[in-house]
């Protein structure tokens, strides 16, 4: 379930910097893996592959458009037309997520599938309860997750922040080889077969302490090792 991920990329915010065009060029070179569709005439282009693979590609746009936001800022006091740059080869480096960080080292993001945070935050609670130097805090979007790891003052360890990030990126990775997906459900079924659902998933949790249960208004997600997943699953269905 996690081995691929579409995505709608919207580059409308670099037209006025680059030529399209060529930085998508530049991206299928870099993200050999990935497979683009074509470029819509608002600057929406749909992106399929690996879920790793898709964390590098955000990534790098995100340092992208931080870095062009900042030049905006100190050019703003400059009015006059800036042309489209062209892209040349040694300009665009994929960067992996470590690269988004302040250039102190004191900030941080690790882009995360949000099914897996939600486990690592269930079964792995202690990765994200770390020092008082240093924050921890989320934005969930989606399928997607940006957690933002950061110093808590100007006397903390920029090392420790890096530390942690790694420790993220690493259970991250684990349990993105090992971890399967099940969706329960609830359309078509009476208020009453809602409610049997969720009672049969409270009572099996003893019986499969390392599943996780998700509960939403049209379904159930069972996320978990994929054997026991299949077993969690075809005993609440039977």
């Amino acid at each position: 379930v996690f081995s691929s991920v579409t995505a709608l990329l919207n580059l409308s915010v670099f037209q006025d910097e680059f030529v399209l065009e060529d930085l998508i060029q530049e991206l299928k070179r870099m993200s050999t893996a990935l497979s683009f569709g074509p470029l819509q005439s608002n600057g929406h282009i749909s992106v399929r592959g690996s879920f790793p693979e898709m964390q590098l590609l955000r990534d790098f746009l995100l340092l992208k458009a931080k870095s062009l936001s900042e030049k905006d800022k100190r050019e703003e006091s400059k009015p006059h037309q800036r042309p489209k740059r062209r892209l040349q080869q040694h300009q665009l480096t994929m960067k992996t997520s470590d690269s988004v960080c302040d250039a102190d080292g004191e900030k941080t993001m690790v882009v995360l599938d949000t099914d897996i945070y939600h486990y690592m935050k269930s079964f792995s609670p202690r990765t994200f309860l770390v020092s008082h130097d240093v924050v921890i805090s989320d934005v969930i979007d989606g399928d997607i997750t940006t957690v933002c790891i950061e110093s808590a003052g100007s006397g903390s360890d920029a090392g420790q922040v890096l530390r942690v990030k790694e420790k993220i990126e690493r259970q991250s990775l684990e349990l993105h080889n090992a971890l399967r997906k099940e969706r329960i459900y609830f359309e078509k079924h009476v208020r009453n077969e809602k409610q049997r659902y969720k009672w049969a998933c409270e009572s099996l949790k003893p019986r499969y302490p390392h599943v996780l249960i998700i509960p939403y208004d049209t379904h159930i997600d069972v996320i978990g090792n994929s054997s026991q997943v299949f077993e969690f699953v075809k005993e609440v269905s039977s």
